[in-house]
């Protein structure tokens, strides 16, 4: 028999069952940890779903509660009338909503016990969830930024519990293949690797960086890095989280993270930055700053991944994760696309049905223009040739 019950903070669950559900590379104790104590409760109350299976605790299911922007998630033009009408109702800019999964991570694990199988608990857990969020006054379920992995099993919620399906901003990652950033470069296609070596040797003509791979930044690194940050936040198109440098004082803490910062060798000005999480084979490239004032022809952001694809290569790692959004430049050095998924519901009925047909209409394509093209080459292209395949095998039959 399978029981769901809600505790209020981590320090709740006992630490075993943490490492357990979440092993490498899953971001476990250490950042849903560094979540709670590091100044967000203005934006998140985070609670935890322990999964019971005949009384025995057997799986974790990260929740948070948040007031998303409406701007977020509604198409453009109705976004630009929400936020409109919220100088005048603020109430309407907002929508409570209440989280399967983690904020600032790509996929929204569930983490389970090896010999538990999601399906056998999902119904349950989504029966819960909803009860809770009815308590907490938040009309809106998600589980958030499912893999594909999971989805047989969500896809299950999607019947008599009223979910429904919208695609979400895709993850990327790099398979490293051999053992040096020379084997990265053979591996990339022609014309990918014609145009990195090309920006790289642009930019090591004009700026001269000195790389450094920290474990635990000082106070004063973590003031600069964090001013880059913050360029880098401010300049973003989607914005979920707001992070504080009280997050990276906690998070330099952690076992997984490393800093890698560059500077400018004639006069030891900051450029760049990375924090990174070693988890296993896999690195996190979390999160990034850059100084913007310098990062034109000198190309920034191209010596900051070949600095972080040498770090990922001295620590055996097998693939390079670096998150959602920023796609035009990743797909320039190499990142597949990993589909995420978001189930949703709401418990007004009537909005239920207008939000799930809305969602129908939501595609890599309308999420962020810089996946047209891989939108209509990758996807619609399979979709093509599938469509294709099936007819020929038609066609022989008759």
């Amino acid at each position: 028999m399978i029981e769901i019950e809600f505790v209020e903070s981590y320090e709740d669950i006992d630490a075993e069952l943490w490492a357990r559900c979440f092993p490498a590379p899953l971001e476990g104790l250490f950042w849903y940890k560094t979540l709670e104590t590091c100044g967000l409760s203005d934006q998140f109350k985070f609670s935890y779903a322990l999964i019971k299976r005949d009384k025995v605790a057997v799986g974790i299911a990260p929740c948070f509660l948040h007031d998303v922007p409406m701007s977020l998630v509604a198409p453009p033009a109705l976004a630009n009338l929400l936020e409109i009408g919220a100088r005048l109702f603020p109430q309407i800019g907002f929508q409570r909503t209440y989280f399967v999964g983690s904020p600032c991570a790509d996929e929204g694990t569930i983490g389970l016990l090896s010999d538990v199988a999601l399906i056998d608990v999902v119904g349950p857990l989504a029966q819960a969830v909803c009860a809770r969020a009815a308590k907490l006054k938040a009309p809106m379920v998600v589980f958030k930024d499912c893999p594909e992995g999971a989805e047989a099993a969500l896809d299950t919620v999607t019947g008599a519990q009223k979910f429904f399906r919208i695609v979400s901003y895709p993850g990327t990652v790099i398979k490293l293949y051999g053992q040096s950033f020379a084997d990265y470069l053979a591996s990339m296609t022609r014309s990918h690797r014609y145009n990195f070596k090309k920006k790289l040797r642009k930019s090591k003509e004009i700026l001269d960086l000195e790389t450094s791979y920290v474990k635990r930044p000082d106070d004063a690194e973590l003031a600069e890095l964090f001013a880059l940050f913050m360029q880098t936040y401010d300049r973003g198109k989607t914005k979920f989280e707001r992070l504080s440098i009280e997050f990276f004082e906690k998070i330099r803490d952690t076992e997984p993270a490393w800093f890698i910062l560059q500077r400018d060798r004639s006069n030891g000005r900051m450029l760049t930055f990375m924090l990174v999480f070693k988890l296993g084979d896999r690195l996190i490239n979390k999160f990034i700053g850059l100084d913007y004032a310098r990062a034109g022809k000198t190309f920034l952001y191209f010596r900051q991944f070949e600095a972080a694809l040498n770090f990922a290569y001295s620590q055996h790692c097998l693939e390079l994760q670096s998150g959602q959004t920023g796609y035009r430049a990743k797909l320039d050095l190499g990142h597949v696309m990993v589909p995420l998924t978001n189930y949703c519901r709401h418990a007004n009925p009537l909005v239920n049905l207008i939000y799930a047909r809305v969602a129908r209409g939501i595609n890599w394509s309308t999420l962020d223009d810089d996946l047209i093209n891989y939108y209509n080459l990758h996807i619609l292209g399979k979709a093509a040739a599938a469509t294709d395949a099936k007819n020929d095998l038609k066609d022989e039959a008759d």
